[in-house]
């Protein structure tokens, strides 16, 4: 602008062009990396599973199957990359056709200003010097203009590499504002007592927000009792404690502990009064002295021996060379589903809650498996309040109340 004012308009006619296909193709290549990520999340689901069950896919003799399924997953992959490659690149391109296209145009539009201003001092050579634009004045601003066109060039790439990456965090973005669960928020005491209240429970889960899954379900749980819940795949017996666990809020109606609406509890407090043992037993890759330990971290080497004793658990234990120090391998694939079950079981007692669910927890089982564990859990159930979830008549035969579901609906009682 202090050498030519002219000349700098000229120049800047072309930012709004810029800052449109800036605006385009940022979008562009934020929607095509977020969708090459998602090719890539899909691409290592595939390896995932594929590991996980290779028994699986042995048996049936997929290997041919999975390793096209992969191939054609990392296809779609290095396609979606390449169409974000040559959206950078255009994009790159066309800031640097128009940068240099406007230093064209300036040397042009500049030309037209020399020779007016040569004319007009061989007209009037009495006009100073310094008012006319000259040779020199052009070859300054150009050198000027290409400076910055080079520095602005440089901005297009970073801005598209700005974008790729804005498109690849998306979704840890969205993780980021997912807002978290009031944990330590509400009341606490020392212990409850463990008195359970359904009272006319509608439930909804959000993913699924037309299929009612609860339909005004209402019962109560003295301390000390055991409820079994049965009925067919679907009622909402897991929806039920997953409920009482607060894992998801009641769409109406409310659930009491002891009296009190257990959105009034303390997260990390109501669920240090309670123990589940699932039907499908998650371990981690550490050894049985580390997940028994799970249920009452720092817990001591009596305690946890005291627990695995009550979960019957003691003698496959110490018939391993490592003892408790065993490794029991990515979620617990070393050991036998029995073993898994006690060792749950062991973690269940070590935690000692008020209130225990059991879902479905010998369903998968063979018959001495079954008889074992099911001797630990009557020994864990005793004096606490259980919510037993399960189809066979041995797991509830000891309840003191049975409640039979169906679509979402306590039908008997």
């Amino acid at each position: 602008a202090y050498t030519s004012l002219e000349l700098t308009l000229v120049m800047l006619c072309i930012v709004p062009l810029v800052v449109v296909f800036a605006v385009v193709f940022g979008r562009m290549i934020r929607r095509i990396s977020k969708e090459t990520q998602d090719r890539i999340a899909a691409s290592n689901t595939i390896v995932e599973e594929t590991l996980a069950a290779i028994a699986i896919v042995k048996a049936f003799a997929n290997e041919k199957f999975e390793s096209i399924r992969y191939a054609k997953s990392t296809d779609a992959i290095i396609e979606k990359a390449l169409q974000g490659a040559k959206a950078r690149g255009f994009f790159a391109s066309f800031i640097i056709f128009c940068l240099f296209g406007s230093i064209v145009g300036v040397i042009w539009y500049g030309a037209t200003l020399v020779n007016k201003d040569i004319a007009l001092a061989a007209a009037d050579p009495t006009i100073p010097r310094d008012q006319l634009f000259t040779l020199g004045k052009l070859i300054q601003f150009v050198l000027y203009s290409v400076f910055v066109g080079a520095s602005i060039g440089g901005i297009a790439e970073m801005y598209a590499h700005i974008q790729k990456a804005i498109g690849a965090g998306q979704r840890i973005l969205e993780i980021i504002d997912e807002q978290p669960e009031p944990y330590h928020q509400g009341l606490t005491a020392d212990t409850i007592a463990g008195d359970i209240a359904f009272e006319q429970v509608h439930f909804t889960y959000p993913s699924r927000p037309d299929i009612p899954v609860l339909r005004g379900v209402s019962f109560e749980a003295q301390r000390g009792e055991t409820i079994a819940l049965v009925g067919p795949s679907g009622s909402g017996k897991s929806t039920i404690a997953s409920l009482l666990l607060r894992f998801y809020e009641p769409t109406e109606g409310r659930i009491t502990i002891d009296g009190t609406d257990s959105r009034e509890f303390k997260l990390e407090f109501l669920r240090g009064q309670m123990a589940i043992v699932p039907q499908e037993v998650i371990l981690f890759g550490g050894t049985i002295r580390e997940n028994i330990a799970y249920g009452k971290p720092g817990a001591s080497d009596k305690e946890i021996e005291e627990a695995a004793r009550k979960a019957n658990a003691l003698e496959f234990i110490e018939g391993f060379p490592d003892g408790y120090d065993t490794i029991v391998g990515e979620r617990g694939i070393q050991l036998s589903g029995g073993q898994r079950q006690r060792i749950a079981i062991a973690r269940a007692v070590l935690k000692d809650p008020r209130i225990l669910i059991l879902d479905e927890a010998t369903s998968s089982l063979d018959s001495e498996s079954e008889r074992l564990v099911q001797e630990a859990l009557d020994k864990l159930m005793v004096g606490r309040t259980s919510l037993v979830i399960a189809h066979r008549l041995s797991t509830i035969r000891k309840a003191d109340r049975i409640l039979v579901l169906d679509r979402g609906r306590i039908v008997e009682n």
